[in-house]
């Protein structure tokens, strides 16, 4: 089950709106569904808050650059005692179209740097949401395009994606993974 979420991006306004700043752009918008507010916690490097009930969450936003994303992660994840497969991290995927949500657990860094960090920090079988940004084309083009403002018609499929995985966070966080993968990688209707 998961009990922690953790959007990853670069703190500061200038990155506000880029697209590395996708997992941010995530968290925040749960917080908010949840009505809750971020904390600075100096102990888990981040804005942090959580959920009450039944099945408590933590929602992390590290304040870490996102190359130091792992240190935050560890030390939220460590004072709850949370085991690596019930930490959500939510990210940018150059890899996948604006628009395309997807949810899996494991795996490599693939070259993001946020994700290297985690996994040197605290391992790889956590859970992964990958919200589409899509690529530039170009190797040499990653960095100016993470760190630049989607073009309208981008920006809104990326907020798309969000939502879409946002109104799966229900079967997240009550242990239906399966179930929030099948929807998230079904096209909805009216997608070509």
């Amino acid at each position: 089950m998961i009990k922690l979420v953790v959007g990853l991006g670069n703190p500061g306004a200038e990155y506000e709106k880029t697209r590395h700043n996708a997992g941010f752009w995530f968290v925040d918008a749960l917080a908010k569904r949840q009505l809750l507010t971020f904390r600075n916690e100096a102990k888990f490097f981040g804005g942090h808050c959580r959920s009450v009930g039944a099945n408590p969450i933590s929602i992390l936003r590290p304040n870490t650059f996102m190359n130091l994303s792992g240190k935050s992660v560890a030390a939220c994840a460590c004072f709850y005692k949370y085991a690596v497969d019930e930490v959500l991290v939510v990210h940018d995927e150059l890899d996948l179209e604006p628009g395309v949500v997807r949810l899996k657990q494991g795996g490599g860094h693939g070259g993001h740097n946020g994700l290297r960090d985690i996994i040197s920090h605290f391992g790889k079988d956590f859970f992964r949401m990958r919200i589409g940004v899509g690529h530039p084309g170009h190797a040499s083009k990653v960095l100016s395009w993470v760190l630049s403002r989607a073009a309208g018609p981008d920006e809104t499929s990326i907020h798309n994606a969000i939502e879409r995985g946002l109104d799966e966070m229900n079967n997240i966080t009550n242990d239906q993974l399966q179930v929030a993968m099948t929807r998230l990688h079904t096209k909805p209707s009216g997608e070509r």
